[in-house]
């Protein structure tokens, strides 16, 4: 979906983040669940990683649309 908004853009971007976040989330409760806890801690990591990036951007585009 193209955007015109800046804050548009940021919230999309948010969006997609949060979903990346959710799939490293899930891969890190299967490889737990599977004793691999390794795997579980990389895939803990990224999802923070994930989710900092999203709140980011969130905060950007709300930014953007109280300019």
């Amino acid at each position: 979906m193209p955007v015109k908004h800046p804050a548009s853009k940021h919230h999309m971007d948010a969006a997609e983040r949060h979903h990346e976040a959710a799939k490293h989330h899930h891969a890190a409760a299967t490889h737990h669940e599977a004793g691999d806890h390794d795997k579980a801690k990389e895939h803990s990591k990224k999802a923070r990683e994930h989710a900092d990036a999203a709140t980011e951007h969130g905060k950007k585009g709300h930014e953007e649309s109280h300019k």
